[in-house]
């Protein structure tokens, strides 16, 4: 999700500490180059804040969108959706006006999401926000090491198949894919700022493109050669799974749509680099309705036209789970622009996790050879390497749990239905919310506020089914299944 956002902004929040000093001192009414903050004039338009929005959004969390409908039926699967994008528009635009705190054009600025609830919460409420999104950064780290080997397990068994004519069921297992996946990021997480690379995001965004696309392409040609649209109006049939089972599955498809959703942790960050006037928070609230109408247009019709081609069969990850066999090179494709995304992705979302344990090793240990000593290194052609130890060991341990947590959990949907659910209701309202009340003084027990709460309390309750159905579907895959030897 927030490739983007999270590398085009990052870099950013280490120099802030040095501009809240000279903020009294710079002219208000606006130099050329510099805005009120004393930063370099910010450039983003609608244009690029709507386009880094979707960027982030459009991830993996998309080809576990026909598995989620066909869950729920026709009925009750495309309302879900426009549900969840409804509340994450509303949400997301009570969260611009958190940008910055006091007055909505002059106030101070915040940089990060952390910063506003710190700025404007305080307290306890900052370790908890904190605390949930770290921790979903690590999730979602072991929710891309198993994407992709899913994803590179699927290309050497479509490629077995066609060669053997479909006689052969090719099993492998996953675990040497995400030892594979694995070391690549261990080397990549050596770079410092890797995420800061600005083709990065260029390429994550081409890429998870070009999967969805051809996942939604072969959707639609599925439709037409079966000649008609499959699935029911409830769903899953009770036949295929037990009673209990389906109303897991259903409480899990949940947590998938939410974590398709998710991008209101990166909002704020998007939010600054938007120039003003007009104020960033009228820009940002154009940019949410924009990217959300276009996300979810084309959530609703990748995950439709996967559960019109496939009924109650539809595939945890429409790309991998072998609804589709030929064209077999094409499949291929989207798997490899699957796998390309991902190793991009998991940098950019644990860098911020590197740095913040650095920061406080840091500040901790200010004394230690180990962990602030850098070595320089020549490396030829590309100049000098700082090697820090502490940052060696640290990353490369961070890496091998993520694998080895994967080998030990390969289950993609369960995995991204837990993300979505414990993130969704802390970060995309409890904290939009609460910091909007405080924000506009909305007095307690008046009626905006009641409806306030009725949405937060709303919101907790489909989380916490979410999270239930997916550890459920955690416990039921146990059941069958032996660590490090998996074969698909």
């Amino acid at each position: 999700m927030g490739e983007n956002a999270a590398s085009k902004n990052h870099h950013l929040h280490s120099h802030h500490q040095v501009f809240d000093m000279a903020i009294d001192v710079l002219p208000q009414n606006g130099s050329k180059c510099f805005d009120d903050d004393g930063r370099l004039k910010r450039t983003g338009t609608l244009f690029t804040a709507s386009a880094h929005i979707i960027t982030a959004v459009i991830g993996s969390g998309v080809l576990s969108l026909a598995w989620a409908i066909a869950q729920l039926g026709w009925v009750a699967g495309p309302a879900v959706m426009v549900l969840f994008s409804l509340v994450t528009y509303y949400t997301s635009s009570l969260l611009t006006d958190c940008y910055r705190t006091g007055d909505p054009d002059t106030g101070k600025r915040n940089y990060t999401y952390m910063d506003a609830v710190r700025s404007i919460l305080g307290g306890v409420k900052v370790k908890f926000c904190g605390f949930i999104q770290y921790l979903g950064l690590f999730g979602i780290a072991i929710g891309y090491t198993i994407a992709s080997s899913i994803s590179m397990m699927a290309i050497k068994r479509s490629n077995c198949f066609h060669q053997s004519g479909g006689q052969n069921p090719c099993h492998i297992s996953s675990t040497p894919y995400m030892i594979m996946f694995g070391v690549t990021e261990i080397l990549l997480s050596q770079i410092p700022d890797f995420d800061q690379l600005w083709w990065l995001s260029i390429v994550a965004a081409v890429m998870s493109f070009t999967y969805s696309s051809i996942g939604l392409g072969l959707g639609i040609g599925k439709v037409a050669a079966n000649g008609t649209f499959k699935g029911s109006l409830t769903g899953i049939s009770i036949g295929t799974v037990t009673e209990t089972e389906k109303i897991w599955r259903s409480f899990q498809a949940l947590g998938a749509i939410a974590f398709a959703y998710s991008y209101s942790v990166i909002l704020i960050e998007i939010q600054d680099t938007v120039k003003s006037p007009p104020s960033e928070s009228k820009t940002m609230k154009k940019a949410a309705s924009i990217s959300t109408v276009v996300t979810t247009t084309f959530y609703m019709l990748c995950g439709c036209m996967g559960y019109a081609a496939f009924g109650d069969l539809a595939p945890g990850n429409l790309l991998t789970g072998f609804g589709f066999y030929n064209p077999y090179w094409l499949i291929d494709i989207a798997n490899v622009a699957i796998v390309i995304h991902l190793v991009g992705a998991y940098q950019v979302f644990s860098q911020p996790l590197f740095a913040f344990v650095e920061k406080w090793a840091n500040q901790k240990w200010p004394e230690s050879y180990f962990i602030t000593k850098e070595f320089k290194i020549a490396v030829p052609g590309l100049g000098t390497y700082k090697l820090n130890l502490f940052r060696l060991v640290w990353r490369t341990l961070f890496v091998i749990l993520t694998t080895v947590i994967s080998m030990l959990l390969p289950f993609f949907n369960d995995v991204v239905g837990i993300l979505g659910a414990l993130g969704f209701w802390p970060l995309t309202v409890y904290f939009p919310v609460e910091m909007y009340i405080v924000q506009k003084k909305i007095p307690k027990w008046s009626t905006r506020w009641i409806c306030l709460q009725m949405l937060s309390m709303a919101c907790l309750v489909i989380s916490l089914v979410a999270v239930a159905g997916s550890i459920a579907g955690v416990v039921l895959d146990l059941k069958s299944y032996k660590p490090f030897k998996t074969s698909y």
